[in-house]
């Protein structure tokens, strides 16, 4: 029932996990189906394969999150 009513009026995707500034992962309300956004800013499904990409971007971007905030602490 959840399927006919996204196929009918579309899908609500709300943000379910910031990975990088541009990079997000978003969940459906009522199917809860999942879509990400792809090294070219387009919606696509989120498979295994995008959410592991997704957690290695992440842990990268932290990292460098990381790193800056130690160099501007030694600036100071």
């Amino acid at each position: 029932m959840k399927n006919v009513i996204c196929s009918l009026i579309g899908h609500d995707y709300k943000i379910s996990k910031v990975v990088t500034y541009h990079v997000k992962e978003y969940k459906c309300t009522r199917c809860n189906s999942e879509m990400t956004i792809d090294a070219n800013g387009k919606f696509i499904p989120l498979t295994p394969k995008h959410k592991e990409i997704n957690s290695v971007l992440n842990r990268v971007h932290m990292k460098r999150l990381e790193r800056s905030q130690k160099l501007l602490m030694i600036d100071y």
